[in-house]
C-alpha cells in the first residue's frame, strides 16, 4: 500500500478506469449518432475475461452490448478506447496536482518574502560555502514549482483523444470529422491522426509528472537534511498522531517528507518505464510494450497526486527557526566569508540574493493573478 494513498483515492482504481472507458464509448457512440443512458451503472469486469482479451474493452464492451441495443463501439479498436480513457484520467490527475502545486507556490511565496533576509549557512558539497538566506532557498523550491505548474498546463491542453480503428486508418468510419467530434465529446484534443504506435502524449505527460517529483523531492530533501536534531533549522508542523515510532516514544518523524523524497526516488523509475515502451511500439500496435505502459503510467498519475498533497501540508505547516540559522551563520562566520578574505557579518555578503527573491515572488504573483 502506498502511505497517502488515501489523497488519491477513487482516482485510479480499477472502477476508475472502467468509468472512464464508458465515458469513451458513451462519446463514440454520440459521433455513431446514438444517444446512450448508462445512469451509474458500472460493469464489474470479470479478470478472467479480461486476461482472455488481453485488456480489459472487449469484456466491457460485451457488457456494454448486453445491455444496450444501441450501436457502440463500431468502428473504434481496444486502444482506442484505453489510451483515450487514461487520457481522460490524467486530466483529472493534473487538475488535482496542479491544484495542489497552486497551494505549495503560495505557501512558498509567503515564506520566500517574509525571509527575504534571513541569514542562513549555504551549503555546497555537504560543506560550508557563502551566506545565503532562508528566503532565497524558498524561492529556488518555488522556482521548480511554477516551471511545473506552466508545463503542466500546457500538457492538460494538449490531452490527446486516440481515435484510429484496427489499425489506425479510421477503416470503418474514414472521416476525420468523426475523430474531431469524438475529442470534442471527450474535452481533449484531436492530434490531427491516431498515436498508437507514437506514444509521445504519454512520455510528454510522464515526463511532466515526474518533474513535479523531482522539484519536490529537493523541497523534501532540503528539509530533512536542515531539520535533523544536529541542524534544527527546520522541521515539520506538529500534527497529532503524525510522526510516531512503534518503538520509541520521544520521535517525532518528518514524515511527509520521507514520503515525498520516497516519490522523488520512484518516479524516475516510472517515467523512464514510459519511455522504453514507447521505444517499443512497433508495428501498428505493440506486442506487449502498450501493454507494460498501463501499471507505470497509472503507478505515477497516482504518486504525483499523493506527493503534491502531502507537499502542500508540509510546506504550510513548515517550521522555521530562524534564529538557529542566524546563529549559525555568526559562528560559521569564517568560513562562509572565507570568499571576500574574512569578516563577522554574514548579512554583508548576500550578493544578488535579495534581489533574486524579489524577482521570484514577483513572478509567483503574475502566475497568481493570470
Amino acid at each position: 500500500m502506498l502511505p497517502g494513498s488515501q489523497r488519491a483515492s477513487g482516482l485510479f482504481d480499477d472502477a476508475a478506469l472502467v468509468r472512464a472507458m464508458l465515458d469513451v464509448e458513451v462519446a463514440w457512440a454520440r459521433v455513431l449518432g446514438s444517444s446512450l443512458s448508462l445512469g451509474d451503472w458500472v460493469p464489474s469486469l470479470d479478470p478472467v475475461e479480461v486476461e482472455a482479451a488481453g485488456n480489459p474493452v472487449l469484456p466491457l464492451v460485451s457488457a456494454l452490448r448486453a445491455k444496450v441495443s444501441n450501436p457502440v463501439h463500431t468502428g473504434l479498436t481496444s486502444q482506442d478506447v484505453l489510451d483515450s480513457a487514461f487520457m481522460l484520467l490524467a486530466r483529472t490527475a493534473l487538475e488535482r496536482v496542479s491544484a495542489d502545486l497552486g497551494r505549495v507556490a503560495e505557501a512558498l511565496a509567503e515564506l520566500a518574502a517574509e525571509h527575504r533576509s534571513s541569514v542562513m549557512a549555504g551549503r555546497t558539497l555537504t560543506q560550508f560555502a557563502v551566506p545565503i538566506t532562508f528566503g532565497l532557498k524558498a524561492a529556488r523550491w518555488l522556482v521548480a514549482v511554477l516551471d511545473s505548474l506552466d508545463e503542466l498546463a500546457i500538457v492538460a491542453r494538449t490531452l490527446p483523444v486516440q481515435c484510429g480503428g484496427a489499425a489506425g486508418t479510421l477503416s470503418r468510419v474514414a472521416d476525420p470529422g468523426a475523430a474531431e467530434a469524438f475529442a470534442a465529446n471527450l474535452g481533449l484534443a484531436w492530434p490531427g491522426m491516431p498515436w498508437h504506435t507514437y506514444r509521445a502524449p504519454v512520455t510528454r505527460l510522464g515526463d511532466a509528472l515526474v518533474r513535479v517529483c523531482d522539484g519536490l523531492g529537493v523541497l523534501a530533501a532540503d528539509v530533512l537534511t536542515l531539520g535533523r536534531p544536529e541542524i534544527g533549522e527546520l522541521r515539520e508542523g506538529f500534527v497529532a498522531g503524525r510522526g510516531g515510532s512503534s518503538t520509541m516514544p520521544q520521535k517525532r518523524n518528518p514524515v511527509l517528507s520521507v514520503l515525498i523524497n520516497s516519490a522523488a526516488l520512484q518516479a524516475p523509475g516510472l517515467g523512464a518505464q514510459l519511455h522504453l515502451c514507447a521505444a517499443r511500439a512497433v508495428d501498428e500496435r505493440p506486442d506487449g510494450a502498450w501493454h507494460a505502459e498501463w501499471p507505470a503510467l497509472r503507478a505515477l498519475l497516482e504518486l504525483a497526486v499523493v506527493a503534491s498533497s502531502q507537499a502542500a501540508e508540509l510546506v504550510e505547516g513548515l517550521e522555521v527557526h530562524a534564529d538557529v540559522m542566524a546563529r549559525r551563520a555568526s559562528a560559521a562566520a569564517g568560513e562562509l566569508l572565507a570568499e571576500r578574505g574574512g569578516g563577522t557579518e554574514p548579512a554583508a555578503y548576500l550578493g544578488m540574493a535579495e534581489t533574486f527573491v524579489d524577482d521570484v515572488v514577483k513572478r509567483w504573483h503574475a502566475w497568481n493573478s493570470a
